[in-house]
């Protein structure tokens, strides 16, 4: 039976209906009491075994091969931590006229989570651009932002980040690092297997998403958050994450031809650089906010929805540009900046560095639908 697949040009991800649903079931229904503990004690037991499943799955020996190509990569990962953030800090001026204290927190946060994997994937391959350099560029960042958002979040959110502490940053330790360690640590004994059952731990990574929302969702409901927001808010909120999108994706497209990228490169820093990850977003803002979690994954929700519907539109267009479409059979003079290798059948890959000559991958739109929708929660 033929699988249906979410293709990569609809506006509304199914994933995001779930987690809205989520957010409605917890509103309708909240965990108290015990079942909060429950609820509380069970959504930590998911965030580390989601961080383990993560450590599992990655191969050392490619991301070693993907630091070849260092001049795209260390763009991105400077466009993620460096650039967001100090918008996100520019925007400390909006508050309290347009944002709440907690809706500004939580826009923050945005700015700190690392990129996504497999969006930028789809969207990079639907535009024709260096795959391979899109791959590597957001598992590199994700790794990153195991470590480098909390310090961030320590740094610029401090202990009135709307919960959170210094001892936060104990608990990412804990909570994240240690599993994504031992996850690393067992992957020679397990990566097989993690292999082999890809699709059933999919949906446990998607499970665990959904649990850590219902948990932060129910917590906010209880402690009476939600009658702090206002529909005037949510709507400032968008216009200043559209505004904050807009910024992020030309700075990255104007920026990386400033550097010297060729077109496909610059097509893999512009959706790798101008997107955050709902996965690896969501179960942070569980640990280091606890019950102010539900403001503050707000804006990583909408941000997230309205990065996918903007990019889906331009990976369309760049598609269409007439460098590309005046190529035959997949080949032309137009060469990226650094080559693309793919390695492995199950389409992992890393971007190749230097000046020789160069290789392009491409990836059908088909196929990036499957990468984007099918394997789980990095799509986010």
């Amino acid at each position: 039976m033929k699988r249906l697949q979410w293709p990569s040009w609809m506006p509304a991800d199914p994933y995001i209906l779930l987690l809205l649903g989520t957010v409605g079931l917890a509103a309708l229904f909240p965990a108290s009491g015990t079942a909060a503990d429950v609820a509380s004690g069970a959504s930590t037991a998911a965030i580390a075994f989601l961080f383990f499943l993560y450590g599992a799955r990655l191969s050392t020996r490619e991301a070693v091969d993907g630091l070849k190509h260092w001049r795209l990569h260390g763009t991105v990962l400077i466009c993620t931590f460096v650039a967001f953030p100090l918008l996100g800090l520019a925007a400390r001026g909006l508050e309290p006229v347009f944002l709440t204290h907690d809706l500004y927190t939580g826009l923050l946060f945005l700015t700190l989570v690392p990129s996504t994997i497999q969006s930028s994937i789809a969207f990079t391959s639907i535009a024709r651009g260096n795959v391979p350099a899109a791959i590597c560029a957001g598992s590199f960042s994700s790794l990153a932002g195991i470590v480098i958002t909390p310090l961030l979040a320590a740094v610029l959110l401090g202990n009135g980040g709307g919960g959170f502490s210094a001892d936060s940053v104990v608990r990412i330790v804990l909570q994240l690092l240690v599993p994504f360690m031992a996850g690393q640590l067992l992957r020679p004994w397990i990566g097989a297997f993690i292999t082999r059952h890809k699709k059933v731990l999919g949906y446990v990574d998607r499970g665990s998403i959904l649990l850590v929302v219902y948990t932060a969702f129910s917590e906010g409901m209880v402690q009476g958050i939600w009658q702090q927001v206002s529909a005037v808010r949510l709507a400032g909120l968008l216009v200043v994450e559209a505004l904050l999108l807009g910024v992020m994706l030309v700075l990255t497209w104007y920026g990386a031809k400033a550097l010297g990228f060729g077109r496909e490169d610059r097509i893999a820093i512009q959706f790798a650089g101008s997107k955050k990850s709902l996965a690896s977003g969501l179960p942070m803002a569980g640990v280091l906010f606890g019950a102010h979690a539900s403001l503050a994954v707000l804006p990583l929700m909408l941000f997230h929805q309205m990065q996918l519907m903007v990019c889906a539109v331009i990976a369309k267009r760049r598609a269409r540009d007439p460098e590309v479409t005046g190529e035959s059979g997949g080949s032309g003079s137009n060469q990226p900046s650094g080559a693309g290798r793919t390695t492995g059948a199950g389409g992992t890959a890393a971007g190749a560095g230097g000046s020789g000559g160069s290789a392009r991958s491409r990836v059908s739109p088909a196929a990036t639908s499957r990468i984007a929708v099918g394997t789980g929660t990095r799509s986010g």
